[in-house]
């Protein structure tokens, strides 16, 4: 799914414009990205968790000449799946449209 088809799930779900809908999708990534950018920690409960993790210098090898290059600490994006996410992604269409249909 890209971004448009995220964007057309959004108007069909909830009957908003297509500039409401993407200005709510751009607001919600947005204030991820921001929060976590700034170290804070986001938890949708059920849905997982997205934070900040620092990843440590090291050495790697240029793969054209084989030579030894050193690599920067750097802070990268991390997200770890909810249980409610993973059961869901783990269960049968069937279980799945019971699941949708159960939660309204």
């Amino acid at each position: 799914m890209n971004k448009r088809e995220f964007v057309d799930a959004i108007i069909e779900k909830t009957g908003w414009s297509r500039r409401e809908s993407e200005l709510a999708l751009a607001t919600v990534l947005d204030t991820i990205s921001d929060s976590v950018a700034n170290g804070d920690k986001v938890t949708l409960p059920g849905f997982g968790t997205f934070e900040k993790r620092e990843r440590a210098a090291r050495e790697g090898r240029n793969p054209q000449t084989g030579a030894v290059v050193k690599i920067k600490k750097t802070n990268v994006p991390a997200f770890k799946a909810g249980a409610t996410l993973k059961t869901y992604v783990a269960a049968s269409k069937k279980d799945q449209a019971a699941f949708r249909k159960n939660r309204g």
